[in-house]
């Protein structure tokens, strides 16, 4: 995500920051449009999850959502209540997670609500891990299903293995995933994918996407022939990063995504952990 849309979003997050009470917190309504929910319907949706989402990890959903109403106007000096909801920073946090994740706006939420300090560099760092995060998952979801088309086309296990393999070895310029491992120091019980940059993994789903349709639209069978997709699909994202100027096999590993899982997971817990004792916390 762009600086400057960081630094601009970050200063109308703060100017639609309330406080009542000492309690720090945000209206639903205006945090619907700040993610760019144009219906209030739909949000209502979000905001149902999120409130669940609360219960789940043990914390009491009216410390964080409070009904309220607001009086607007409907011309001719005449006003009438709305539904509306108090929310904490907690509550705003499990909203944003709950999101559509294609909105830049709910990328940005998740970080913002999840840091404490509102440092812009902190913010940042957290986007880039989300964002991180978000690639692998759609990466492990069509490989996933990849590997259940070839299954039905006659290809086992042990195939799957070699046309992803063969991919890899089409993306990273003649490296195959054993030798990609080996390059960037991966413990081979581990997947590669795990330590790639963020780039690399959308270029890996992008490539499998093209893959699975491509098995079903051409009704491919037998591994041979599904190789051969699958390379031809790799070697033509290669030609895109090339053009450019990233060369995938040059790009330096990263941490391991399960260990930046759990730091997640871990700040989640703080997070909630601090609605629940700390004074700007949660609503009395």
């Amino acid at each position: 995500m762009d600086k400057r849309i960081i630094t601009t979003l970050q200063k109308i997050f703060a100017e639609y920051a309330q406080e009542k009470e000492g309690i720090e917190f945000w209206f639903a309504r205006d945090l619907q449009n700040l993610l760019g929910y144009t219906e209030w319907r739909k949000f209502l949706g979000v905001i149902e999850k999120a409130k669940e989402a609360c219960k789940t990890t043990g914390n009491k959903v009216k410390d964080h959502f409070v009904g309220a109403a607001k009086k607007v106007s409907i011309g001719s000096e005449a006003e009438r209540e709305i539904e509306d909801i108090m929310l904490t920073r907690y509550a705003c946090y499990l909203i944003a997670r709950n999101g559509d994740p294609r909105k830049e706006e709910i990328a940005f939420a998740q970080s913002y609500f999840a840091v404490q300090t509102r440092k812009q560099e902190l913010i940042e760092e957290r986007i880039a891990l989300t964002e991180r995060l978000q690639a692998r998952k759609k990466l492990v979801d069509s490989e996933t299903e990849l590997s259940k088309l070839i299954y039905e086309r006659g290809v086992d296990d042990a195939g799957f293995a070699r046309i992803r393999s063969k991919g890899d070895e089409a993306l990273f310029g003649g490296h195959d995933t054993k030798q990609m491992k080996q390059k960037l120091q991966v413990p081979q019980h581990k997947p590669l994918a795990d330590f790639l940059p963020t780039v690399t993994i959308a270029a890996k789903n992008f490539a499998t996407e093209i893959t699975n349709f491509n098995v079903k639209h051409k009704d491919l069978s037998g591994e041979e022939k599904i190789t051969d997709e699958h390379v031809k699909n790799n070697k033509d994202i290669r030609k895109v990063l090339r053009k450019n100027k990233i060369i995938p096999e040059t790009l330096p590993a990263q941490e391991d995504i399960k260990k930046l899982e759990n730091k997640v997971k871990k700040d989640e817990k703080s997070l909630a952990s601090t609605s629940k004792h700390k004074k700007k916390a949660s609503f009395p």
